[in-house]
């Protein structure tokens, strides 16, 4: 196996937070592969490179000869994770759970190995506990304790309603380290108070305790807010190579980065030099992030397939061209200010026309742009919400959404 300090140097990257570092290393010392944990509530479908930040840490330890423990909290699923929540989680029906599983295990081996992962569902040892055994569990944390946690503690002071069984998932949570006696419990910070419980948990119980690996939540290509579907500022992995290419493209230069150290396996030493460049002036920032979608690109398709979006997008987006491909949308009439006028030039609310054609998830996003003053028609940037506009303009969103308007 690679020696404890490159381990460590590849595993530490990007991470938000280690508890017991040292646990880490005596672990990795033993030179026995370690047994590396991660839950995944199979209640979204869609992996976008969000969710990829800890498949690609879990990829690393992977590489590093650890071996790999997805739990598909089938049996958890059915509780809702709480974590960050203001309000408690709609249950899902077994079916829903079992249908999302099975997407999730097809898009996780974009990233690991399917040969050296291990899956396994935790509803194949909680679903076996009775109520003593519940009641037991139940018994190793107190209601105050639960309450150190920021979303539980909001709700009850705001006297928002919090189920009981809420409380039993951060200890369902645990009890899977207990079963798996994982060595790391690896999740996003906002799992910190799960992963706690889990070595908690094992101290109960005469185990080692596993050590805790918190990633960062990665923020979305508007640099602000958290990668989401729902805020439309995410790069999903199953989008053509073309669209993650010019998506990357579009982020913010102070994200490079970070990104580099998130969502892909270049090694530290490389992000280092790559990052100095930047700060010195000898690496343009635009030069930079062609590197960085390259690498994305080529992890979830091929060489190949990442120098062509390279092209593609040099020669359509960077040059200004107008992509052959464009799309056409047909202005619904609950978009034109006056419907019935036939001149050949229309007003429209832009606000609904962003909207309508799905280019912004709602109108406040759609008022954000047009105040940034990222949107245009043809060449000329649009500042107020009705606007002009004549059948074959052309509408740009930024540098990869492009339609043309017809009616």
């Amino acid at each position: 196996m690679v020696d404890t300090d490159e381990q460590l140097e590849i595993i530490t990257k990007g991470v938000d937070e280690i508890v017991d570092t040292d646990t880490l290393r005596d672990k990795i010392n033993s030179n026995i592969p370690l047994k590396i944990k991660f839950g995944m509530d199979p209640t979204a479908p869609d992996i976008h490179l969000g969710h990829t930040v800890a498949l690609r840490k879990l990829k690393q330890f992977q590489d590093l000869g650890h071996k790999i423990i997805i739990i598909i909290g089938d049996f958890t699923a059915a509780i809702g994770d709480p974590s960050g929540k203001s309000q408690t989680r709609k249950l899902l029906s077994k079916e829903e759970i079992l249908k999302n599983a099975e997407t999730y295990k097809a898009q996780i081996f974009k990233i690991l190995d399917i040969n050296k992962t291990k899956i396994v569902f935790n509803s194949e040892w909680l679903g076996k506990l009775n109520f003593a055994d519940a009641i037991n569990l139940a018994s190793k944390c107190t209601v105050a304790k639960m309450l150190e946690r920021e979303d539980f503690k909001s709700r009850y002071v705001n006297h928002e309603s919090i189920g009981l069984h809420e409380f039993l998932y951060p200890l369902i949570q645990g009890y899977d380290s207990i079963h798996l006696q994982s060595d790391v419990e690896l999740g996003g910070t906002d799992q910190k108070f799960n992963i706690l419980m889990g070595r908690t948990l094992q101290k109960d119980y005469g185990l080692p305790q596993q050590v805790a690996i918190l990633m960062p939540l990665l923020e979305g290509t508007d640099g602000v807010k958290k990668m989401s579907k729902s805020l439309g500022n995410y790069v999903g992995i199953y989008e053509s190579a073309n669209d993650i290419f010019g998506k990357l493209m579009s982020i913010p230069d102070i994200l490079i980065i970070r990104y580099f150290n998130l969502i892909t396996d270049i090694h530290p030493k490389e992000i280092k030099s790559i990052s100095d460049g930047i700060d010195s002036g000898s690496l343009n920032p635009m030069d930079a992030k062609m590197h960085l979608a390259h690498e994305v690109v080529k992890l979830y398709y091929d060489e190949n397939q990442a120098k062509y979006a390279k092209d593609y997008f040099v020669v359509k987006f960077r040059n200004r061209e107008i992509p052959e491909d464009i799309s056409d949308f047909k202005i619904p009439d609950s978009v034109f200010v006056d419907s019935q006028n036939d001149s050949e030039t229309k007003v429209v609310n832009m606000i609904k026309l962003l909207v309508e054609s799905k280019i912004c998830p709602s109108n406040s996003e759609a008022r954000r742009l047009v105040n940034q003053g990222a949107v245009k028609l043809g060449i000329e940037r649009i500042s107020e919400f009705e606007c002009k506009i004549k059948y074959g303009d052309i509408l740009r969103v930024g540098k990869l959404k492009i339609l043309r308007i017809v009616y």
